[in-house]
């Protein structure tokens, strides 16, 4: 099973995957699907195409930060740690200094998260808030996966954060009128990946984030 990874994986920026990272991969997978039996971590019907669903899917955020420059990503609504704890995993090796931090106001979902990142010793914050209510957040870049439509994210990356980089999303089939619709009262550049996992969804790097005048 833990192969199936092998292929997806191949195609996202860093194919030198290791056994040990596809086997934490795997891990924190079937973590996932036995503490969704107590809280809902994620929906019932997208337990069996979890691997291609949810971790694949995250993993493709790897395509976005380069380890290099990037030493702090922030996940907004983390939830159980998608995409967080899947980037967390999958740069560790490369970049022992790079860290995660979660904002997850759920106080359940925040101890997943606590018990993962301390299960795949990942250098990581969590803070069970509501980001909304947090001000002067200093970060490299944003993550964003499932949690508020997009011009909600752009005021929380203007509003709430004092320093950041850009802003990595998913979006949808829709995703194209979305990004056309925010230029109206935004300036901003962008970068489109077409998923692997849905041909009708994209990640999106938006950067140089500013609101219009008016």
């Amino acid at each position: 099973m833990i192969d199936s990874y092998i292929l997806k994986i191949d195609k996202i920026r860093s194919p030198d995957v290791s056994r040990e990272t596809l086997n934490e991969l795997e891990s924190y997978t079937n973590s996932i699907i036995t503490k969704n039996r107590s809280i809902n971590l994620i929906s019932r019907s997208t337990e069996k195409s979890i691997k291609t669903r949810h971790i694949i899917d995250s993993a493709q955020t790897v395509d976005f930060v380069n380890e290099n420059d990037i030493k702090v990503c922030t996940d907004l609504g983390s939830g159980a740690g998608l995409p967080g704890i899947v980037l967390g995993i999958l740069m560790k090796v490369k970049n022992p200094l790079f860290k995660v931090v979660f904002y997850e106001k759920s106080y359940h979902k925040s101890i997943f998260l606590k018990e993962m990142t301390k299960k795949f010793n990942l250098n990581s914050e969590i803070y069970q808030k509501n980001i909304f209510d947090e001000k002067n957040l200093n970060t490299d870049v944003i993550i964003s996966r499932a949690f508020k439509p997009l011009p909600i994210i752009f005021q929380i990356a203007k509003t709430n954060f004092k320093n950041f980089k850009y802003i990595v999303l998913f979006l949808g089939r829709t995703g194209k009128k979305i990004l056309d619709d925010s230029l109206e009262k935004w300036e901003f550049d962008y970068e489109e990946k077409k998923s692997l996992t849905c041909n009708e969804s994209m990640i999106v790097k938006i950067s140089n984030l500013r609101k219009k005048n008016g």
